[in-house]
């Protein structure tokens, strides 16, 4: 097997940028969820609402195809950065639930998309090279505050936005299980101003995509 080289390398990330941000990118065979769920009428303002919050959820996924990409490529044992993969295979299941409902809903998706991406890249790829342990414990607490984010979504849906609500519904039980993998993996908790700051960075997300 050819050994890959830095310029293969360099291609291909390019290749999974531009398959997150415009579309292209490898899903597996599971069903989106809101597939069998009835339609059920809801005002302008309303899809609005949900439109928006389903744009922070798109984003928030574009943002973790970025952080697993950029721990990929620095990340330091085989197995580890096979796993950063494996997740952002599995992960592009949420890009395409909820780009699809966001069609639905007759909205777009974030224009500060590939700011969001080029910021978690640089995270992901900095977490990979202080070490896998620190690596993987960063997906577990970006994966626990994905999990809240998304709880509080279903909250915030309109009453009759069922659609939504089941992609949502299955995010929430995907994030778990990465989580899980993560920490099994090895992962380590991080401190406590770490997790702040990263709270304080998905407050600046939430607050600016749900409009752009």
């Amino acid at each position: 097997m050819r050994k890959i080289s830095p310029t293969d390398k360099l291609i291909m990330l390019a290749d999974n940028a531009v398959k997150t941000l415009l579309g292209g990118y490898q899903v597996t065979e599971r069903q989106d969820p809101a597939v069998d769920i009835s339609y059920s009428e809801i005002n302008s303002a309303e899809q609005r609402h949900a439109a928006g919050l389903m744009r922070i959820n798109h984003c928030g996924e574009v943002c973790a195809q970025a952080l697993y990409q950029g721990q990929a490529l620095t990340a330091k044992l085989p197995e580890i950065r096979e796993k950063m993969e494996q997740a952002a295979a599995e992960e592009n299941d949420h890009l395409a639930w909820c780009g699809n409902r966001i069609k639905q809903l007759d909205s777009h998706t974030s224009l500060l998309n590939p700011l969001w991406y080029a910021g978690s890249f640089t995270i992901g790829a900095v977490a990979g090279a202080i070490g896998d342990q620190w690596s993987l414990g960063f997906v577990a607490e970006t994966e626990h505050q994905v999990v809240r984010h998304l709880k509080s979504h279903l909250t915030k849906l309109p009453e009759k936005d069922h659609q939504s609500r089941a992609i949502l519904k299955q995010m929430v039980l995907d994030e778990q299980q990465h989580a899980t993998a993560a920490l099994e993996a090895g992962g380590r908790e991080l401190p406590l101003p770490i997790k702040k700051g990263m709270q304080f960075l998905g407050k600046i997300m939430t607050s600016s995509v749900y409009y752009v």
